[in-house]
C-alpha cells in the first residue's frame, strides 16, 4: 500500500538469518554458543555504576538534559583527548555528547548529506557507515580494506573515478570488521591532505582506541596537525568501560561540523538520562585500571580463540586491536559463502558467528568472531568448530 523509498534502499539484514536460526536451536534445547553480535558481557566497573546510582536518586537529575552534553562532561571529555593523545580542545565548540556513537554518525550525515552527495566508506564496513549516508539520501561509494590492500591508494582510485566528487570519507581504525589497524600517524597524515587538497570532510570512528594488543596502540586521527581544519573523530564508551546499553559516546574535531551536529540533535533530543552523563564523567576522570583490566579480558580471549581455532587446523592471524577476530573460511567451505557457511556452524557445531557479507563488498569470504564469551566457552566453542571442520 505504501512507498518508503528510503527503506527500499536498506538491503534485507543478513545477520537476522543467522540470529533466527541461534533462537531456533535454543528453543530445541541447544547450546548455541555466541560469539556473533559485538555486545560486551562484562560488568560496568563498580564505581561507575555506584555514580549512576547516586544521581538517580537526586530528583533534580531527573528534569531535561542538555542535547550537546552536560557542561562537565564535556570539559571531561577535553580532558581525555589532552591527557591520551596531546589534543586540545574546546568543550564550548569542539565537543558534543552523542547517546552512543551510533546515533551521532547516523544524525552527522543526515544534516550534512543529501540527494546527490557521494560518501566514501570502506568495505567490508560496520553497518551504520555506508547506510548512515543511504537513509540520509546519498550515494555510497565504497572503498576495499583488508590484509594487503593498500587503502590510501584504493582511496585515491575511488575519488578519481566518482563523479560528482565524493563530499565525506568515513574511515574507522581499528577497523570493524576487518580489524585493520594504522601504524603511528603517517597515514592520517596522508589523509589529511588529501581531504584539505579535495575539500572532503573526514569523519574518524575511533570506537576501539583502547582494545590494543601485543603493545600496538591506536592513534588518534586529531593527532595530526591540521585534522581539526577537516574533520572530526567519535569515541564510544561501549567496549572502554563495558557501557554497551549506557549508550555513551561523543564527537570532537572541527567546530563547523561538532557545530551542526549539536544543532540538529537540538531537534531531536534532548539528551541521554542526565545520571548517565554524571557517571561517564567519573569513567572519564577516575581511575582508569578498570579498561586496563577489560583490555586484557579481550586479549586473552583472542588468545584462546586464535590458538582453538589452529588446534582445528584453521590458521587465523592475530588481530592487533578490537573485541573481533576476522576470519578467512577455510578453503574446503569458502564456495559456500559466509552465510550458509555460518548456518553449518551453528547446525553442526553450536557456534554462532557473523556472515562476512553482512558487512559489505569483500566480506563473502569471512566471517567475524565477537570475544563475548569467557574463556571457557571459547574453548567449548572452538571444539565445536573443530567437528564440523573435520566432518
Amino acid at each position: 500500500m505504501f512507498e518508503f523509498n528510503k527503506i527500499k534502499r536498506l538491503p534485507p539484514y543478513v545477520f537476522s538469518i543467522v540470529n533466527a536460526l541461534k533462537i531456533e536451536a535454543r528453543q530445541r534445547g541447544e547450546d548455541i554458543i555466541d560469539l556473533g553480535m559485538g555486545n560486551p558481557d562484562g560488568a560496568t566497573p563498580k564505581h561507575i555504576v555506584d555514580k549512576l546510582c547516586e544521581a538517580a536518586h537526586n530528583p533534580k537529575n531527573h528534569r531535561y538534559s542538555a542535547s550537546r552534553g552536560i557542561t562537565q562532561l564535556r570539559n571531561a571529555i577535553c580532558e581525555w583527548y589532552l591527557r591520551r593523545y596531546d589534543v586540545v580542545l574546546d568543550p564550548e565548540l569542539e565537543a558534543v555528547v552523542t547517546i552512543g556513537s551510533k546515533e551521532g554518525l547516523s544524525h552527522l550525515t543526515l544534516a550534512t548529506i543529501g540527494p546527490g552527495d557521494v560518501v566514501m566508506t570502506p568495505t567490508p564496513a560496520y553497518p551504520i557507515h555506508p547506510y548512515g549516508v543511504i537513509i540520509s539520501g546519498g550515494e555510497v561509494r565504497s572503498i576495499p580494506i583488508g590484509r594487503g590492500i593498500d587503502f590510501f591508494k584504493e582511496m585515491e582510485k575511488a575519488y578519481k573515478s566518482s563523479w560528482p566528487r565524493p563530499k565525506m570519507l568515513i574511515i574507522n581504525f581499528p577497523h570493524n570488521p576487518t580489524t585493520q589497524v594504522v601504524e603511528g600517524l603517517g597515514f592520517f597524515k596522508k589523509i589529511v591532505d588529501f581531504a584539505k587538497e579535495n575539500n572532503i570532510i573526514v569523519i574518524h570512528d575511533l570506537a576501539y582506541a583502547d582494545l590494543c594488543f601485543d603493545d600496538y596502540r591506536a592513534p588518534s586521527f586529531l593527532q595530526v596537525p591540521g585534522a581539526k581544519d577537516v574533520g572530526v573523530e567519535f569515541f564510544s564508551m561501549t567496549k572502554s568501560y563495558s557501557m554497551a546499553g549506557w549508550r555513551v559516546g561523543f564527537c570532537v574535531g572541527n567546530q563547523e561540523i561538532v557545530g551542526v551536529l549539536a544543532k540538529i540533535k537540538s531537534y531531536l533530543d534532548y539528551g541521554m538520562f542526565q545520571p548517565i552523563q554524571i557517571a561517564s564523567i567519573i569513567a572519564l576522570r577516575g581511575p582508569q585500571d578498570c579498561v586496563e583490566d577489560i583490555r586484557k579480558t579481550y586479549e586473552s580471549r583472542r588468545n584462546i580463540l586464535i590458538k582453538g581455532l589452529h588446534r582445528a587446523g584453521w590458521i587465523v592471524e592475530p588481530p592487533k586491536a578490537t573485541m573481533f577476530v576476522w576470519a578467512e573460511i577455510p578453503e574446503p567451505f569458502k564456495k559456500m559463502g559466509s552465510l550458509e557457511f555460518c548456518k553449518l556452524l551453528i547446525n553442526e557445531g553450536g557456534v554462532a558467528v557473523s556472515p562476512g557479507i553482512g558487512f559489505g563488498e569483500g566480506g563473502d569470504h569471512y566471517i567475524r568472531f565477537a570475544l563475548v564469551e569467557n574463556e571457557h566457552r571459547i574453548r567449548q566453542a572452538t571444539k565445536g568448530i573443530k567437528k564440523v571442520l573435520n566432518r
